[in-house]
């Protein structure tokens, strides 16, 4: 059951608006803990597509009509695999299974992420984390938490002391995208203490976020994967950018987030 939609005659904060879209991911992560357990077999690319399809449709059937009472004017991102800018107005970029495959290979690394952007800025996103029970949000110019916890990114000052990530953006990636990943792990391995490669990234961006690892980059990309973690990033305290050092958009072709004691470092590693 959907929440009560909100008045349009009463001015409704942000602050308002992200509680309520807390309540919506929790729900939905509920709804997927309960189709967590074994493997999912699938011998072909369709079987896998359609078991993918399955989870999103969970979620989705929770989320949709929720976020849609909170903002009826907003409009709705239907791939979380799209990228580039969005029209002007308001828009829900929902993920309603980041890191879907983990899911279905009974892994532990995934969640339900709601985030709403504004004139192409988030303004508010929450994650929630079905496994573990915690919710991250973020709320432009009020900080990131996680269960109303203030979230601080690192003091590492120096990358050779630095735990770094990145992730592959999407499946069947270009070629070109590749062997720049491909090159950009080898160059952080020699310039970094540790070196991590999973999905999905808004996990990663939430470490960033909480101080646990020092930065994370990643070619390509799409809305939904980067922007949760933009957001609560740059509310923690960190540095976003594209991977030459940039102001990163939706348009750009790579993104970084970092504390800000190594995030040149970073920048000059990534741009070797």
């Amino acid at each position: 059951m959907s929440e009560t939609p909100l008045s349009p005659a009463v001015p409704v904060s942000d602050a308002d608006l992200l509680a309520r879209t807390v309540t919506a991911v929790r729900a939905a992560g509920s709804a997927l803990r309960e189709r967590f357990g074994d493997v999912v077999p699938h011998r072909t690319r369709e079987e896998l597509m359609r078991a993918l399809a399955a989870n999103d449709d969970t979620a989705l059937d929770i989320l949709r009509p929720r976020l849609t009472d909170l903002r009826p004017d907003a409009g709705w991102v239907e791939d979380e695999l799209d990228g580039g800018a969005l029209p002007a107005g308001e828009w829900w970029v929902v993920d309603p299974a980041e890191g879907n495959v983990n899911h279905l290979h009974a892994l532990p690394e995934w969640a339900v992420t709601a985030t709403l952007v504004r004139e192409n800025r988030p303004v508010l996103t929450a994650v929630h984390l079905p496994l573990t029970g915690e919710t991250y949000t973020a709320l432009a110019g009020a900080g990131a938490h996680v269960d109303g916890r203030p979230l601080h990114v690192s003091r590492t000052a120096d990358l050779v002391l630095g735990i770094v990530a990145t992730s592959q953006a999407r499946p069947d990636e270009d070629e070109k995208v590749v062997q720049r990943v491909g090159s950009s792990i080898t160059a952080m391995l020699f310039d970094a203490l540790v070196v991590r490669t999973s999905v999905p990234a808004s996990l990663h961006l939430l470490n960033v976020a909480a101080g646990r690892i020092d930065a994370f980059w990643q070619f390509a990309g799409a809305r939904a994967d980067l922007l949760p973690g933009a957001l609560l990033v740059t509310e923690a305290g960190g540095r976003i950018s594209d991977a030459e050092g940039r102001p990163w958009t939706p348009r750009s072709e790579s993104f970084l987030a970092a504390a800000p004691g190594i995030h040149a470092g970073a920048v000059a590693t990534l741009s070797r």
